[in-house]
């Protein structure tokens, strides 16, 4: 009888084997911001072909994590003047294109399913776009098919603020859902075979997107709700939706949206900033205020089998087929116990093994749906045209 120190070289063993052939593609990841903000787009001066260790992600650390693809977030501040955002979002697909350009051994650029798996077979990391806001469009359906033109992959509808035509989670409603602008956004995804991506939106502007759209929608990084109360999570109703168009939910590892100790305890951080009046905007009188919370009311850990919860909430509503990673590296400070980088995903999938996940259902969760997904948007696009 195996021991337990042998089970579990076996499965290690297991899912080094699986990640050969089925390597990770993950939905969301705030470098290009974080190498924007720390050195000015200077990739040398970063190392990230030598481990940097001021970021949850760098080439080596992708490359022991196996992940063969990452769809890189072009997010700027939603707080920027329209014109601003445009410019600055545009600045964000030049340093995605420098980024490949200087690892060319190592990385590669896509823009459909076609290209990631030409990637593999150069043994390279695919390397995607999605615009993380609505904002960065400034209304223009113009600049929409701009940045389809410089390759993105996927709009996000949204930022943590509602415009002028479609709701966020996170703000103030002002449109009720979709304003009529929004659904000419989302017919225009549709026809250009750009992703519909519904994280950061309201529950009204998701069933509207879902309502309107022509091609299968995903959530590039949010979690189930049923398990974590948190507004930037999916509703049981919106996953069931969501799976029947062929959709896909790529589960995030952000500790408030994937532990309740962890959303409450942000929650009254968030109350208590409220309270006091500060905008949240206010980035230097938010940052006070939570060291001062901190300081009495230790953060709780996330860890990685509240993600384990999550990713099976999204199997057991939606469907083996219609769950995915979308870890949000980068964009958050802190990360689950156990996937503190992206060098982490082995971890989960070690842990799902565990729990009876066979090999194919772990392929559908780290590739094989999002494949899927990519393929089929690209179909419904040339279907109509």
């Amino acid at each position: 009888m195996p021991t337990a120190p042998d089970q579990a070289r076996r499965t290690t063993d297991r899912i080094r084997r699986l990640l050969a052939e089925a390597p990770v593609i993950d939905g969301h990841n705030d470098l290009l911001w974080e190498s924007r903000v720390l050195a000015g787009y200077d990739f040398d001066a970063l190392g990230l072909d030598r481990g940097c260790p001021r970021l949850q992600t760098d080439l080596p650390r992708l490359r022991a994590g196996g992940v063969g693809a990452q769809f890189w977030s072009l997010w700027v501040p939603p707080t920027l003047p329209g014109p601003e955002a445009v410019a600055m979002t545009f600045q964000q697909c030049d340093a995605a294109d420098r980024l490949v350009r200087r690892y060319p051994d190592t990385l590669a650029p896509a823009r459909s399913a076609a290209g990631v798996r030409a990637a593999w077979a150069d043994g390279r990391i695919a390397c995607l776009t999605g615009a993380e806001g609505g904002h960065s469009i400034d209304g223009s359906l113009d600049t929409l098919r701009g940045l389809h033109e410089r390759g993105v992959a996927y709009l996000t509808l949204t930022h943590e603020d509602t415009t002028g035509w479609a709701d966020s989670a996170t703000d103030e409603p002002r449109n009720g859902g979709l304003a009529p602008l929004g659904r000419d956004v989302v017919a225009e995804l549709n026809r250009l075979g750009m992703v519909v991506d519904l994280s950061h939106v309201s529950d009204a502007t998701m069933r509207d997107a879902l309502a309107v759209t022509t091609a299968p929608v995903m959530f590039s990084h949010s979690s189930a709700r049923s398990v974590c109360d948190h507004p930037r999570n999916v509703p049981e109703d919106v996953l069931a939706t969501m799976a029947a168009g062929g959709g896909v939910c790529l589960v995030t590892f952000v500790p408030r949206f994937v532990s309740q100790a962890v959303r409450d305890w942000d929650r009254g951080y968030r109350d208590d900033a409220a309270a006091a009046g500060i905008a949240r905007h206010d980035e230097a009188a938010m940052q006070s205020l939570l060291e001062a919370y901190e300081a009495s009311n230790p953060r709780p850990h996330a860890t990685v089998d509240d993600v384990v919860a999550h990713v099976e909430a999204v199997r057991d509503i939606a469907g083996i087929e219609h769950v995915g990673l979308g870890g949000d590296y980068d964009g958050t400070a802190h990360q689950p116990d156990g996937l503190e980088d992206v060098s982490g995903y082995p971890v989960l999938l070690e842990r799902l093994a565990e729990r009876g996940w066979s090999d194919e259902d772990l392929a559908r969760l780290t590739c094989g749906n999002v494949l899927r997904l990519l393929d089929d948007v690209e179909t419904a696009a040339t279907s109509t045209g």
